[in-house]
Parts: C-alpha cells; structure tokens; sequence
C-alpha cells in the first residue's frame, strides 16, 4: 500500500478503526510501549543528508579553475628562478581560500540561527495521563492534544474537533485557514482531508485531540524535505564565467609566452633553455595574480551590503546571479501582501462603509462617502460590529520580544476583531454584559459559526457569521435603517450583487445575522435541547463584512523597479484565480490581459505549452509543490534566469531547482532556509529587488576593476618587448619582482575600492546581462589593452628614457646595472603606479563624468591611491628591500614627473566619455 492509499485510509475509517490498526487506545500508549515505537521509527525529527564536511568545503575553495591557475603560475615561477615570487602567489591563493571560507561559514552560522522547525513540547497521552513531552519522542499511535496558536508537530488523524482551523499555508501555499472536523471530507486539492492534520503547519482555531499517523521523514513535510536534499545545485552562472575568464586569460598568458619564447631566441639570441625562463616569466607576469581575491573580497562586500538591506546571503556566487536574474516566480500571501487580513468595506442594505488602516493593528476609523462616522449612530453597522465581535474567538496580541501583533486563532477573526476596535467597540463590557452560552462551531458543510448569548432574562440572541450564500439562504428578514422587515428578491438580488462586486476585485465576503428568540425558564435544558437546525433559521440578514490580504506597501515601487529592468514576475500562490489576479493587476505586477492557470491546467498542459504560456503574461493560482518546480524548470528551459520565492516546506524543491532560491527569514520553515540560496529577514519582496540592484552593480564593478587590474598588464609587458625586439640593446627597463609589485601590492587596494562603487544612475533601467555576456567584454579588452593600457605604456617607457635621457643617453648607452638603471626601473614602476591612481578614477564610472559620480564620494578608492602612493615610496627608501625590488631613492625631480601623471590621463578620459555620451545620452550605466 503506498503512502498516499494509506493516507486515504486513516482519512475514511472511523477513529476506532484507525486507533487499532495503528494498535492504540483513545488514551493513548504505554511509555513502555512508545519507547519500543520510538526505537523502531526514530526521532521525529527532519533529518538533514550529510552535507560535505567542514574539510572539503574549506578544500573546494583552493580548488576552482582560477585557484588551479595560480598554483600553476606559483610552480613555473619557481621553476622560472624566482622562488619569492612563486612562494608569494602561492600565499595569495591560501589567503583568499581562507577567506572565502570564512564567509561562507559564517553565512551558515547566520542562516541556522534563523531556522526554527517542530515545536519543542507536545501534549501526549502516556500510561492513560495527559503529560509533557518533547515533540521529538512522538511515535505512531500517540495520542495528544491540540489548541489555538499550537504547531502541529506529525501527520495525525483527528479523533475529536472544536471549531478547529488550520493554517497550512507551510504546505499548500494556500492562505485562508483549513477547517478540520473528525468528520471525513475529501475536500479539495492536496492535504485537504477534513479529519486529517500535517506536521509543520499550526492550529488558527479552536481544539482538538488527535492520533499520530506519521512520524519525521514519514510525513508530508520530511517526504517533501528528502525531495529536495536529493536535488544537487548546479554551478552558478558566476563561477561558470570566472571558469570562462580563467581559459581566456590562460589562452592570453601562454600566447604571450609562446612569442615572447620566439622573440627571445630570434632577436636577443638567447639559448632555449633561458628564453624558456623568460617566457615562464612573461606567462606569469600576464597572469592577474590579484583578480581571485579582489572578485571575492567584493562579492563579500556585496554580501554584507545585502545584508543591511534585509537580504541574508549564503554563498558568494549567488550575489552576482542575482544581477542577471531574469524572471522572479514569487509567492503572494506575505511576500507580496502583509499577510495580515483586512476589513476594507462593511456593506449594508442601505449604506457602504469604507475602513481605513490596514493590518492587525486599530490604525483607521470607518468613513461613509467619504467622512468619519460615530458607528454608534448607524444602526446596522453598529449591530454587525457586535455580532461580528461576539462570534469571535480570536485573540490579537502585542508580541513582547518584536512588539509586532500577534493572532491567536484565525486571520479572518483578527480582522474583525481589528474592525471593532476602529469602531470603538468594548468587547470586554459587551462579553460580561452579553454571555456566551452555547456554541455550533464552523464546519465546512453549513459554512457557518453561530453563538448564543443571554441578552437579558428574557431574551435570548443568536449571532451568526459565514458565506454569504449559505447565510442569506437562512435569513428570512432583513434590517434595514433600524428597522427589521421581510427580506425580498429585490434585496437577495443586491445583496449577491454586491458580493459579486467584491469577489471580481479579490475581495472576501463574510455574511453576518441574528435571531432574537425568548429565553424559557429552564435555560440551560433550551440550550441542550436546541440543535443547529432548530437555531440557524429564520435569521435576520445585517451586512457583509469585506476583507483582503492588503499589498505591501512598498511592493507598488518595487514592481514598477523590476518592469524598467526588464525583470519579468510570476505570481505562484496556493491562492484562489479571483484574488491572484486581482492583487497581481493592484500592484502592477501583469495587467488585466493576463492569463491564470490553475493547478489542474496546468498538470494538463504539455512541455510546449507550457513553453509557450510562459513567455507571456501569466499567473498560477491553486498550485502543488511538484508544480513549482515544474514552472521554475520550464522557465529554465526557456533560457531564463530564475529567481523563485517561498517559505514552506511546498516551496523547497523550486527554491533548491531555482538558479537563486529566496527564502523568507520569518514565516519561513527551515527545509525553506536551508533549500535557498538567499533569505530575506523581513520577508519583503522590495528586499529581492535591492538585491537584485546590487547584484547587478557587482557584475558592473566586476568589469570594473577587472579592467583596472590588466590595464597594468599592458605597461608591465611593453618594456620586455622593447628588450626582446631591440634585440637586447635596450636593458629590462622592468624586472619580475616589480611586476609582482604591482599586481599583488599597488593594484589590490584600489581594486577594492572599485568593488565598493556604488550604482551608476540607470544600472535598474537596463535589460539583464545576456547569458553570453562575459566579463572579457570585447569593451574590457579594448579599454585596458588598447585605451588605458597604451596611455600607460607611452608614460611608463617615457619615464625610463627620461631618468637614461638625464644621464646622458643618447650620447651614452641604456644604463643596464648600477644606480642610474635601478633609478630608471625604479621610475617605470613609479609611473606604472601612478597612471593606475588615474586608471582607478577613471574605472569608477564607465560614461558619467567621475566628477558628476563625486571624485571623492569612495573614499575606499582613495584609501587604496593613499596605500600604493606609501607602498611605492617604502620600496624606494628601504635598505634590503631596494636590493630585493631593484628600486632606489628618487629624486625631487622624479616625483615631481610622477605626481603630474594621473592629470592628463583623467584629462583625456574625461574628453573621451564625454564625446561618448553625446553620441549615445542613454549608455550612462550601460556595460
């Protein structure tokens, strides 16, 4: 019998049924005999697969195709003759692995702080005595008891029901409360049995006594759970493109290499064995030594700028994905609305009423066209506030840890219990002056809830709420203006009119009614005696109460963000096709036009249809886990990028399937956490967006400093080709430790800098990047090889000719030993380091003025121009160092010739940007 046949039958036998066949009592097991159990079927617990030890996750970070790269570029250093230079790049390498292991530790320490699954105790039935027990010994065939606000902590069946509601929004995405009854009801869609209770969502309202059925990874939750731990999370599109950036680079490298191998030979005459050193030299040289630091340094910056702005973020990688995200498939209830149900309306026969404020807090007033009302002046309304009030059993609270409300029973009773504190309602006084008696609780038959109180000894009231179709089918009359009269086709016709109206705009109605009956003098037998057949009829209709889930606030700007940047947002919500639609059209999310697909379609739609659908606007309401996953796949296939948002246990495979998988940090279960690549600690989906910006300005900074660091290239190969193509008369006018210098000492800071910039104006008004999109952008090479890279060069050979020209060349030779050459590769290095403080201004922006962006407004830029400024000056002055660097101390002079460079360099680029913007006024923040 499989999972789901077993399931059914629990849901169909009677409780004594399913008590012997699980071999329990009404009172549960033995603790003799639950200790046996609990051998046998194990903690309930949801087990986690055994992730990859600490040792391997601190390995992987040394073992990426960049990493692979300089331990490569380490030995042939080594082997090339300069043991410092290969021991120092083999140093980086450990350093940055260190270092990205670091963050993504301490993104797991963050995200397990934030993951709280099953309850701690239960109320379990054990030797015949109600007692305390951790969750985790629960065992098939224990008994326990449930009440409003518990979570439920296994699938269980119920054995007795009061007035039960049950939030299993954690499982079907579905917001409106389930009721359960021990009756049995198949209901519809997925965990929709009437008499059955799943493990990790909670109890809204009412109590209950229920038998264990299944235990931990034998639930619903822990199946969904292994589903998704059994899913392995493919490369981000970032670590793919470094992997592409090393082989373009490497190609670069050894191409060089190879020719300057060539050149050696042919033109200086050198023996192979040392022309092979040279060009050994040479591969390293071209190798950015500084590029696998500097990018994860800056995306760890990225990360804790996310971090500030709500978005928790678990691996590196994933903060760049981000920015080429394509399609959002979001969650509606609590992501894009509050999750905190609202009254907006209260309709009566006569008058409409408008409420003010939204959530679970008395922050509005009532209004009738227009103007504030005293509700104690409009009979009707006043009468439904105090029905609607009485038939309550809901309690909103003050959070004491957050100060935020909390509900203790069911979103739809918050919300009137909200709307009579608007209208300045004393339920306190009105509970002591009007007694609850009796009760017929709410079941998915009648679609109502009913209470009588004791109006005063001789009258009796009955209150009444539910939908209005099976509320108004009880009413015989209706008040109207005060006044109670015969309820007549015309009044039916407006009051489902009005319902209309709301349901068409996402709306939810609830009916409310009363009966006024004598009270006899044996009151207590009048009340055993009357049944929910003898009480629910010849009612007297009042109104309809109208509520909604309200949008977040802030969802209107961030919808409209994600529409410039070409982000497209699909709605995936357990919720009805009416509200789906109606909130997606509120806050802009599709228009009208839009297509929904419910679950059931859906299952009936081919690969190519789907296909199809999914290119354009379109909605998903009433859909199971499976079919998450379904659409974030097709999406996939499409050639998107996908985000995908959720905070149950249902959303876990689309999360772990999702190229960035969104958690929410609050209502989120842990399987959701723990499947994400991202968690938003308050829920917000104006927090993805924040993060989408910065992903996005990460990738730019990329490019950024990417250009930065082989700008130095240039310069740094020149002076070994004039050698080589010179045929040796002009001396080395660099040597490799100066290279080294640059790539791993004056570069690095500014680099960082450049990774700290902030987003050019418009980067949200752009299309994401197009998947073959690299970093090496044919734009990139151009500007560091054939831009930047030749100013620099120019400078740097005119630095060297210029300390030679002052030392009497060319009437004397190239100085090729003693203090006149190390002054003039003491120079060149001095005037690769400042045309790179240029470089860095010049590479904040790629076409607004760095004036306009602010030349001081990063002040990490200048921090790092401060540093290499320090750090070139120390090799100059320091005993034992000169000797290691082949530097010397300069002159006045000298570093008056320095100082001037990054002038006209800035001057030029300035000159260049500007012609380009004119031509093309909309590529401000373009790449």
């Amino acid at each position: 019998m499989t999972a789901t046949d077993k399931r059914t039958q629990y849901a169909t036998q009677t409780s004594a049924e399913v008590l012997k066949d699980l071999d329990s009592t009404n009172t549960g097991l033995t603790e003799a005999e639950a200790q046996k159990r609990l051998a046998q079927y194990g903690e309930n617990t949801i087990t986690h697969t055994q992730g990859e030890s600490q040792f391997k996750a601190f390995i992987k970070n040394f073992g990426s195709l960049m990493a692979i790269l300089l331990w490569v570029s380490g030995l042939v250093a080594m082997i090339s003759g300069t043991m410092e230079l290969g021991i120092a790049i083999w140093l980086v390498n450990i350093i940055n692995g260190v270092f990205s292991f670091w963050q993504q530790f301490q993104a797991k320490k963050a995200t397990d702080s934030l993951m709280a699954m099953l309850p701690t105790y239960t109320q379990v039935y054990r030797d015949g005595k109600v007692q305390q027990k951790d969750a985790t010994a629960l065992v098939p065939g224990d008994v326990f008891l449930l009440q409003a606000g518990n979570a439920i902590p296994v699938d269980a069946r119920l054995l007795e029901a009061t007035s039960m509601q049950v939030d299993q929004s954690a499982l079907t995405g579905e917001s409106v409360p389930e009721s359960k009854e021990v009756k049995f009801d198949p209901g519809e869609g997925q965990f929709a049995e009437s008499n059955l209770i799943y493990a990790g969502t909670t109890i809204g309202a009412g109590t209950g006594k229920a038998v264990a059925i299944a235990t931990g990874m034998n639930t619903e939750f822990g199946k969904i759970a292994a589903l998704t731990q059994q899913q392995k999370k493919v490369k981000s599109p970032l670590a793919i493109e470094l992997d592409h950036l090393t082989r373009q680079i490497s190609m670069i490298a050894i191409a060089i290499g190879i020719a300057f191998f060539i050149s050696a030979i042919f033109f200086v005459h050198y023996p192979a064995a040392k022309a092979f050193i040279f060009a050994l030299g040479m591969i390293v040289a071209f190798i950015p030594e500084g590029l696998l630091p500097t990018v994860t340094l800056s995306l760890a910056q990225g990360v804790t700028r996310m971090a500030k702005k709500h978005a928790l973020v678990k691996d590196l990688n994933s903060v760049e994905t981000l920015g080429e995200t394509t399609v959002i498939c979001s969650d509606k209830t609590g992501t894009l609305t509050q999750n905190q149900m609202t009254v907006n309306h209260v309709w009566t026969r006569s008058k409409e009423y408008k409420i003010t404020g939204q959530g679970y807090v008395n922050n509005g007033h009532i209004e009738l066209d227009g103007k504030r009302v005293d509700p104690s002046t409009e009979p009707e309304l006043a009468l439904l506030v105090r029905v609607a009030s009485l038939n309550n059993d809901t309690q909103v609270q003050q959070d004491k840890d957050s100060g935020k409300p909390k509900i203790l029973g069911t979103p739809t009773e918050a919300a009137l219990v909200i709307l009579a504190e608007k209208a300045g309602f004393d339920l306190a006084a009105a509970t002591a002056k009007t007694p609850r008696l009796k009760e017929f609780p709410f079941d998915s038959d009648r679609k109502r809830m009913s209470t009588v109180h004791r109006l005063d000894d001789q009258t009796l009231m009955l209150c009444v709420k539910g939908s209005l179709s099976d509320t108004v089918h009880q009413c015989d009359t209706i008040q109207v203006d005060g006044k109670v009269r015969p309820i007549t086709e015309d009044d039916r016709r407006a009051i489902n009119a009005a319902n209309n109206k709301y349901a068409k705009l996402g709306l939810r109605s609830l009916a409310a009614a009363y009966r006024e009956f004598p009270a006899e003098a044996d009151t207590a037998s009048q009340l055993d005696k009357m049944t929910i057949e003898d009480a629910e009829n010849h009612l007297t209709f009042v109104g309809l109460t109208v509520m909604a889930d309200p949008p977040r606030p802030e969802i209107y700007e961030a919808v409209r963000k994600c529409h410039e940047a070409n982000i497209k947002i699909i709605m995936v919500t357990g919720d009805s096709t009416l509200t789906a639609k109606s909130i997606a059209v509120k806050i802009g999310l599709t228009s009208d036009q839009a297509r929904v697909v419910t679950g059931t379609e859906l299952d009936a739609m081919t690969e190519d249809q789907l296909q199809d659908a999914l290119k354009g606007e379109i909605i998903f309401a009433r859909v199971a886990p499976e079919q998450k996953y379904k659409i974030v796949s097709t999406l996939q296939k499409n050639g998107e990028i996908v985000a995908s948002t959720g905070d149950g246990v249902n959303d876990a495979p689309a999360l772990k399937k999702a190229d960035i998988g969104v958690a929410m940090g609050v209502t989120g279960t842990d399987v959701a956490k723990d499947a994400a690549d991202m968690i938003l600690t308050d829920d917000n989906f104006a927090s993805i967006v924040a993060a989408i910006e910065e992903g996005r300005t990460v990738y730019a900074n990329l490019q950024k400093f990417l250009t930065y660091i082989l700008t130095s290239n240039v310069p740094e190969a020149i002076p070994s080709a004039l050698f080589l193509f010179s045929g040796g008369l002009i001396p080395l006018p660099m040597t490799v430790m100066q290279i080294l210098t640059v790539d791993l000492g004056t570069d690095m800071l500014p680099a960082l800098g450049l990774g700290s910039e902030k987003a050019e104006p418009g980067i949200m008004h752009q299309p994401p990047r197009a998947k073959n999109a690299h970093l090496l952008s044919k734009r990139v090479i151009w500007k560091a090889f054939a831009w930047y890279g030749l100013i620099s060069s120019v400078i740097s050979t005119a630095a060297y000719f210029f300390v030679n020209y002052q030392n009497g060349w060319p009437n004397v030779a190239l100085a090729a030993s003693g203090n006149v050459y190390a002054r003039a590769t003491t120079m060149v290095l001095g005037a690769i380091v400042f045309s790179q403080i240029a470089n860095a201004l010049n590479c904040r922006t790629n076409m607004a003025s760095v004036f306009k962006v602010g030349l001081f407004s990063n002040r990490r830029v200048w921090y790092g121009i401060a540093f290499e400024i320090v750090l070139f000056a120390f090799l100059t002055v320091t005993p034992g160092v000169q000797e290691l660097f082949n530097t010397t101390v300069l002159n006045p002079g000298d570093w008056l010739f320095l100082f001037i460079i990054p002038f006209p360099i800035v001057l030029i680029e300035e000159i260049r940007k500007r012609f380009a913007r004119r031509k093309d006024p909309l590529a401000d923040a373009a790449d």
